[in-house]
């Protein structure tokens, strides 16, 4: 049984890695610790965990956290991570950093669009992104996890195996992305109170959204050269769910058949990718509560344009689930274990 521990357990990512946690039968946290609930129980933070665990929110000290722990989850907003990891963090302990100061591995890149300096650059060249399907081989090398965003997980693997094929134009991507209300985090924001979301549905940081040089940076490593693509994320008000909806310029004729079968020549054995039949599209409500990505496509003979779906849970596959599945593969367990949850409906 390893030991884990949860820095910013009480937000709703960190949450929801308790909440696997404490049922991996490979794995209990040990400790978490949160700022705002510091010396309470998390029982009386999060009921549902009531008369489950006697835990109790502590101050993060991380050097003590590392020495009583065999891997540490950071689920902290950007630009609090790198300042806490160092090397010496790294010599005593496995880190899965839910944020995105280890994502990104250009420092000019991470600093332009977070606004703020990374803390320790010298890191990001030995930080693995842990998009398990993508890069399975180097998480079980590494102690340092850049853990993908929500809206970068589902684009990334909806767009993978067309760019590996090199069956679309690179410069004619579009992403237009859709995300439940507790992709903003558990923060007071008034754009997220419910009679400020609720009926209605907007598109937020247009050009400017933070996951963009994320997916660039993966989808150009895919295709070997520089991917630039049109990214415009909406806040729809549901709980949860990612719904990406991309479109990219075929580089030639190609059947649905043909399509279906580069998709099934890199998913067809992966646990978490469900590539749905034709015509049937993915949907939020599918997926909710659980670690798959569903995909599947459509072409659009009359513009030459393939449409791609994809739909993830924001904070399963986009955020704890993925933790748990990059910890899985790092300490040699069963990629699937702890995760083989069937999507709850209706939720």
């Amino acid at each position: 049984m390893i030991k884990a521990g949860i820095i910013g357990s009480t937000g709703y990512a960190g949450q929801e890695l308790m909440r696997l946690l404490m049922q991996h039968p490979e794995c209990q946290p040990q400790v978490i610790t949160s700022k705002t609930y510091k010396n309470n129980k998390y029982e009386n933070v999060y009921g549902n965990f009531m008369n489950i665990t006697s835990l109790e929110c502590i101050e993060d000290e991380i050097d003590k956290l590392a020495n009583d722990t065999d891997v540490l989850f950071i689920a902290l907003p950007h630009g609090i991570a790198s300042n806490k990891i160092s090397e010496s963090i790294l010599s005593k302990t496995k880190v899965i950093d839910l944020g995105a100061d280890f994502r990104i591995k250009d420092v000019s890149t991470y600093e332009d669009w977070y606004s703020v300096a990374h803390g320790n650059p010298n890191l990001l060249k030995n930080s693995v992104y842990g998009l398990c399907e993508l890069n399975r081989d180097k998480i079980k090398r590494s102690n340092l996890i850049g853990n993908p965003g929500c809206y970068t997980t589902c684009s990334i693997l909806s767009l993978t195996p067309l760019l590996k094929e090199n069956i679309i134009d690179i410069s004619s991507i579009i992403v237009d992305a859709k995300s439940g209300v507790s992709g903003a985090g558990r923060s007071l924001n008034l754009g997220t109170h419910y009679t400020e979301c609720n009926e209605s549905i907007k598109a937020y940081k247009i050009a400017s959204h933070r996951h963009t040089p994320e997916i660039e940076q993966e989808l150009s490593n895919v295709a070997n050269s520089k991917v630039t693509i049109s990214f415009t994320p909406h806040l729809v008000p549901m709980n949860r769910g990612i719904l990406i909806t991309a479109y990219a310029n075929l580089n030639g004729k190609y059947t649905y058949n043909n399509i279906k079968e580069i998709y099934n020549k890199y998913y067809r054995d992966e646990q978490f990718i469900r590539l749905l039949p034709e015509g049937i599209y993915p949907e939020t409500r599918w997926v909710k509560g659980s670690n798959y990505c569903d995909i599947n496509f459509a072409i659009d003979k009359r513009t030459g344009r393939i449409i791609i779906i994809g739909a993830i849970d924001n904070l399963i596959k986009g955020a704890a689930g993925q933790a748990v599945q990059n910890m899985n593969i790092m300490f040699g367990f069963e990629e699937s274990t702890g995760l083989n949850m069937i999507p709850g409906f209706p939720m």
